[in-house]
């Protein structure tokens, strides 16, 4: 009997303990939905569909299977890159949910519930026969955007691959975004650009024969979904759920239907990145 007790008492605590993880702030509660901030620009984690113009790719189904499983509503926010963390830290969004890369820097004023691996990885047109290998692109134009680490993940690399073989360096040349590096690579203005390695499959099927995938990604990077840190519950109600998709195989389904199966990560860990 004592022992029937004790574990019955066990289970109640362990019970307890799993609905506590899960448990909502009461503030978003009462207002029954989660706003996210989103910046639809960065297929397939992010972007609006051509045909219908609705906001669709991986952290969109993320964040509605993540919201109905919370048992509220997803409101998604669009906003700029440079505004969301400010949109964060004065409770205008309640979460980032927009391919950000978990930094250290940026985990001075967001807690990071880590989902996903990916790295920045360097590409080219199909029709530059010359440049086959990472190293051939020494000396060379390389763009990629400036809101990102990807310039001094190509610096540094640089110095490692290039220089330190008495090559010359990589010339990083910042753009507005992955978007704008690419048109200009179209353009003939840059030799090669960088792209996040989940992207660079879904931007090869969009436009067959024109680009190639140099090497393998720079580093390896975590992508978080952003929360206030002073809003612990919330992280770890998030984390806890988004677990709870990884074991159940929904999760996987998700980055399987969108070609990003690569970048699963598991577990589920909190202010991961480096």
């Amino acid at each position: 009997m004592k022992k029937t007790l004790l574990a019955c008492s066990v289970l109640t605590a362990l019970a307890f303990n799993a609905q506590a993880a899960t448990e909502l702030p009461a503030s978003i509660k009462a207002k029954g939905e989660i706003v996210a901030a989103i910046v639809p620009n960065y297929p397939p984690m992010d972007f609006k569909d051509p045909a219908t113009n609705q906001l669709t790719g991986v952290d969109v189904d993320l964040g509605n299977a993540l919201a109905e499983r919370l048992g509220v509503k997803i409101k998604w926010q669009e906003t700029a890159f440079e505004q969301m963390i400010s949109a964060l830290v004065t409770k205008r969004v309640d979460i980032i949910l927009s391919g950000m890369t978990d930094t250290k820097e940026r985990q001075q004023v967001v807690t990071f519930v880590d989902y996903f691996t990916s790295g920045p990885q360097f590409y080219t047109l199909q029709s530059r026969g010359e440049i086959n290998e990472m190293t051939d692109l020494c000396g060379k134009k390389v763009g990629t955007s400036r809101r990102t680490t990807w310039p001094n993940d190509v610096a540094t690399w640089s110095k490692a691959n290039c220089e330190a073989n008495g090559k010359p360096a990589v010339i990083v040349l910042g753009s507005e975004g992955s978007a704008d590096a690419r048109a200009q690579l179209r353009q003939g203005r840059l030799d090669a650009a960088v792209q996040g390695s989940e992207t660079l499959p879904y931007i090869q099927d969009l436009e067959k024969g024109t680009f190639k995938s140099l090497g393998t990604p720079l580093t390896t990077q975590l992508t978080g979904l952003g929360v206030a840190k002073d809003n612990a519950a919330l992280s770890a109600a998030i984390r806890s759920e988004l677990q709870a998709m990884v074991d159940d195989g929904s999760y996987r389904k998700i980055l399987e239907k969108w070609g990003a199966a690569d970048g699963v990560l598991n577990p589920i860990t909190i202010n991961g990145g480096k």
